[in-house]
């Protein structure tokens, strides 16, 4: 009997017996066989169908419940997985063997994201989280070292089949299900991943320690060097020529003109330096740029290793013109904030014209008499504006002023109102101790603005500061005059 005979005798007898009334095991089987012939169904699909037969027509009815599958397609961000497909070809890929097979996938995830470490891929960690709850029941995906690379990742998809909340995993050329054959060869798989990962990390670090003792400097040279694009010339780092000088100069400067960092940092503004990422470079970077030793031929690697090497580039600058600049910079640096005399009025103020902040410095004039008077002046810090014309202002004239805008100030919308209050009535009471005094105490506004008067010529810093933060107005200091906005 031909094939066509065979498959028409299959077919006419599976019809008779689902229409017949046998044994439900035995209408199951020819159901398959009724499958088989009567559609294009593979032995797959047959065997990922769950089916419950029921009663129905009198007689028998059939209900299928086909497993649930989310598409997930992983592309790593880091150069150590270039070699696997884009999201978007797995994507194709993996959507034309769901239509060959007939898979019934519901969702599809993409994700841009290493698998090297447990528990920090996000869109993988709601997909499992999606399995648990029964959302899904099956996983499309492009090869298994898509889903982990690690032991933990692998453990909880393991787990879930397990838990028969995971039934089956189809990759391209594979499929894992329940059976603890399949299981152990998934796990091997991906613990092969995990392998080459930890091989392709030792392997990087020893090739970098070959180009270092080379004296190539394996990371992105610092300005004023390029790299060679050739690739007999990879690693080496060559002299910007547009560039180079220039930090020549910014060493020369510091070390013989004697400027500062931030006379410098406006130098470099003016002439419009920039880095060859085109981006100018700050205060700290350039502080970082001076005190690098790979301008004059050495280096160290990995930085804080303590693991020098000579550098095979050509120095910019010598060792002692470095030195004579390192020795220039510490004897400009301030002592340590915590070392800083701190004044009262410094943090709480803004310069009106710049908007930088508010700095101040203390001077002392020693008299014929031998008397030493001390003087504070309060200025704007040109962080913003190097030609800010702000001015000084005396700590004395600052106070004052201070004082006339208490008299303009509602004294309702001072938010320390209460403790000043609090503070005049139990002054009062205790001078009605000292006089006998019994008459009530009474507190009134004009008391209230004398004692913040008070506060701002005799208080301590402290108070001075609780005091001026707790205005809600800004307060700004432009051409020696004060304001509240």
């Amino acid at each position: 009997m031909n094939n066509c005979n065979c498959l028409y005798s299959l077919k006419s007898i599976s019809e008779k017996v689902l229409f017949a009334k046998p044994n439900p095991r035995v209408c199951y089987v020819f159901l398959v066989l009724h499958r088989l012939c009567t559609t294009n169904w593979s032995v797959i699909n047959i065997y990922m169908e769950t089916s419950i037969i029921g009663k129905i027509h009198n007689n028998i009815s059939i209900s299928e419940t086909r497993i649930k599958y989310c598409l997930y397609a992983r592309k790593s961000t880091e150069s150590d997985e270039q070699q696997a497909l884009s999201i978007d070809s797995q994507v194709k890929e993996m959507t034309a063997i769901a239509d060959r097979l007939k898979l019934n996938v519901v969702a599809i995830k993409r994700e841009s994201h290493s698998a090297k470490d447990s528990g920090q891929r996000p869109i993988f960690k709601e997909l499992l989280e999606e399995v648990s709850k029964g959302i899904y029941n099956g996983i499309l995906t492009w090869a298994p070292d898509r889903l982990s690379r690690n032991a933990g990742d692998l453990g909880s998809v393991v787990d879930l089949m397990d838990q028969k909340k995971l039934i089956h995993i189809q990759t391209y050329g594979q499929t894992f299900s329940n059976s603890p054959n399949e299981k152990f060869l998934l796990m091997i798989l991906c613990s092969q991943a995990k392998l080459e990962n930890d091989n392709k990390s030792i392997n990087v670090k020893r090739g970098l320690r070959a180009r270092v003792e080379m004296g190539l400097w394996p990371c992105r040279p610092p300005t004023g060097y390029t790299k060679f694009k050739r690739m007999d010339q990879k690693c080496e780092s060559v002299i910007d020529k547009e560039r180079a000088p220039i930090i020549k100069q910014m060493f020369e400067k510091i070390a013989y003109d004697g400027w500062s960092g931030r006379k410098l940092h406006q130098w470099l503004r003016d002439i419009n330096f920039k880095s060859e990422n085109n981006m100018y470079l700050s205060l700290g970077n350039l502080y970082r740029l001076l005190s690098n030793t790979f301008y004059y031929g050495k280096f160290e690697y990995p930085t804080g290793s303590g693991n020098w090497y000579n550098g095979a580039h050509e120095p910019i600058i010598t060792k002692e013109l470095f030195d004579l600049t390192q020795s220039k910079i510490k004897s400009q640096i301030l002592e340590p904030r915590s070392q800083q005399k701190e004044f009262a009025f410094t943090k709480i103020m803004t310069c009106g014209l710049c908007g930088s902040g508010i700095t101040a410095d203390e001077k002392f004039k020693h008299q014929k008499n031998g008397n030493v008077n001390r003087y504070v002046y309060y200025k704007c810090t040109r962080t913003r504006d190097q030609n800010c014309t702000c001015g000084f202002i005396n700590e004395d004239d600052l106070v004052e002023q201070l004082k006339d805008l208490i008299d303009d100030l509602e004294i309702q919308t001072v938010p320390m109102r209460d403790k000043i209050s609090g503070e005049v009535q139990r002054f009062k009471k205790f001078e009605q101790m000292l006089l006998g005094s019994k008459t009530p105490v009474s507190v009134k506004d004009i008391d209230i603005r004398n004692y913040a008067k008070f506060i701002l010529q005799e208080g301590s810093l402290d108070e001075k500061r609780e005091f001026m933060r707790c205005l809600k107005s800004e307060i700004l200091l432009k051409n020696k005059k004060v304001y509240l906005v």
